[in-house]
């Protein structure tokens, strides 16, 4: 399953702009802050008394030209960035959070807005390489906010809390380049650190909710799938969501933990621990379904004629069933295959995936042909005489031939003399005219 955005899962990233300890004002009325000449404070002071985010930018830009080395630059930077983000000027805003990286290159308001960007601009890419390049970049942004270190002129407990703001939107970013590269564990890695560092927002909608979601994601297409913990977190994404994300994520929750447990029974247990864990809880357990191997032995052990198992039966032996059978000292395929080599049956219903006039590859088991995105062969056809006319990709046959040999990964049966069979029309009856009786 390709990754999910839901849009109303998102809480607007709002940032306050910075604000200044101590009072700018003019050397001849005060030293407790930065000296300006009487000219510089009033081109200043006339940014900070501008009534709307288009008019304060352009005039804190217009200082900044006037006073390139100004002792407030850094912080009417701060103030660009934030008010860039109330104007939607997305480039001004980058040049400007770019600008106040280039003298603070760990200033945690300038990489969120960084990562904020660019990560979006990221998205919108089609290329892979474009697009894993700026994934990359927003990465390298992201992780420098997370290794930032605390500014001498900010309080320990104002950078805590800024630092606990901005991890959710590091973490996220980090994780979405992990899982562009197929870095599951790495994504998984932080994933689960921005969750657990923020619990409560994991139980409203927000960007940690959704990331309890892309968790479950990354679970599912790690290789192999951890149907488990895909369960549990897209339940507890579904918990919390609100409709119709709350039904579309759960059908993720419910294919998982079936896929892990082998039927739907005992789900409710799992949907009602979430409510009050954020992970697994000690001593919750799901038992495991049974493995393949496991079923195959008990369909051999439990089936006194191995030549009447049906079609999609056989085929599962004759992936899974390479272990030995120790009282024939054969394997549970061989078995399987022996029952039905050498004869020749007639196959309705199988779906073309590809033909020549020599060869015909169809779906027959049902898992074959409801596969997506579209049907798997799992009979090639080797025909005994050239096809006169080759059916389409797609089209219904039947076809009849002889079984041949077997290969279990991929899962392929080979039927030698084959033919098609063209079902004969139905002799049409013919019904003597009803002669109505005179009165």
């Amino acid at each position: 399953m390709k990754k999910v955005v839901l849009a109303s899962l998102l809480a607007a990233t709002t940032l306050a702009p910075f604000v200044f300890t101590q009072p700018i004002v003019a050397q001849a009325q005060t030293n407790a802050g930065p000296t300006m000449s009487q000219e510089e404070y009033a081109k200043y002071n006339n940014a900070v008394t501008q009534t709307t985010p288009a008019a304060k930018a352009q005039a804190f830009e217009d200082y900044l030209k006037a006073y390139p080395n100004s002792q407030v630059k850094v912080d009417v930077l701060n103030q660009l960035v934030y008010l860039y983000t109330q104007t939607g000027d997305e480039a001004k805003g980058l040049d400007a959070a770019d600008r106040l990286l280039a003298i603070e290159p760990n200033d945690l308001r300038a990489l969120t807005f960084e990562v904020l960007y660019r990560r979006t601009d990221a998205d919108k890419l089609t290329d892979p390489a474009a697009k894993q390049a700026a994934l990359d970049k927003v990465a390298t942004y992201a992780q420098t906010g997370l290794n930032a270190t605390k500014p001498k002129d900010v309080s320990d407990a104002e950078f805590a809390k800024l630092k606990s703001q901005t991890q959710p939107t590091f973490e996220s970013a980090i994780a979405d380049d992990d899982l562009a590269k197929k870095d599951n564990a790495g994504a998984i890695t932080a994933l689960k650190t921005e969750i657990d560092a923020d619990e409560a927002d994991t139980q409203k909608p927000s960007t940690v909710l959704q990331d309890v979601y892309t968790l479950a994601n990354a679970y599912y297409t790690s290789t192999p799938p951890d149907y488990l913990n895909c369960a549990w977190y897209a339940t507890r994404a579904a918990a919390f969501a609100p409709e119709p994300y709350k039904t579309q994520i759960g059908k993720l929750a419910t294919f998982c933990y079936t896929k892990y447990h082998g039927r739907p029974d005992g789900y409710d247990a799992m949907q009602t621990a979430v409510q009050t864990n954020l992970d697994p809880p000690a001593g919750f357990t799901v038992t495991p379904a049974p493995k393949p191997a496991d079923i195959v032995a008990n369909l051999i052990a439990t089936t006194p004629d191995l030549a009447t198992l049906a079609i999609s039966d056989k085929e599962f032996v004759l992936q899974y069933g390479g272990a030995i059978d120790p009282k024939t000292q054969k394997s549970y395929a061989d078995e399987v295959f022996d029952t039905v080599k050498g004869k020749s049956v007639e196959i309705p219903g199988a779906v073309v995936v590809a033909a020549t006039a020599d060869q015909l590859q169809v779906a027959v088991s049902d898992d074959s042909q409801q596969a997506q995105p579209k049907p798997t062969a799992d009979f090639t056809f080797n025909m005994k005489e050239p096809l006169k006319t080759v059916p389409n990709v797609g089209d219904k046959v039947t076809v009849q031939g002889t079984y041949a040999s077997y290969t279990p990964s991929p899962l392929m049966i080979t039927m030698s003399d084959a033919s098609t069979v063209v079902p004969k029309k139905a002799t049409p009856v013919h019904h003597p005219p009803v002669r109505r009786r005179r009165r």
